[in-house]
């Protein structure tokens, strides 16, 4: 049972990128899937989540429109879609079933 991010980079306030978690070792373990941030100091926080088939999605209010999660089921990997980077969206990004965490991938903004 493993959870792997990828795509965190470094990139300039305006851009876009796409993060990636791949499930390998077995299909989700729960109904959900959510994407999480952390900055050093702070506690992780909820960024989004959606129902496992892709029938629904939450996120953060805040975070509404710039935040597009989806998955690719048959590779079993779902996706944060983030445009107009700002700076304060600097942190490690976390994938999760609720029930296993991957080891995060390093998103900077500058």
């Amino acid at each position: 049972v493993q959870l792997v991010e990828s795509g965190g980079v470094s990139v300039q306030a305006g851009g876009s990128l796409r993060l990636s978690c791949v499930a390998s070792g077995y299909t989700y373990s729960t109904n959900y899937m959510g994407w999480f941030r952390q900055t050093l100091g702070n506690e992780r926080e909820g960024v989004a989540t959606m129902v496992v088939g892709g029938v629904d999605w939450y996120y953060q209010d805040s975070l509404k429109g710039r935040f597009t999660m989806s998955s690719d089921d048959a590779k079993n990997t779902v996706y944060l879609q983030i445009n107009s980077l700002k700076s304060d969206d600097t942190a490690v990004y976390f994938c999760s079933d609720f029930n296993n965490w991957g080891p995060g991938t390093q998103v900077t903004v500058s």
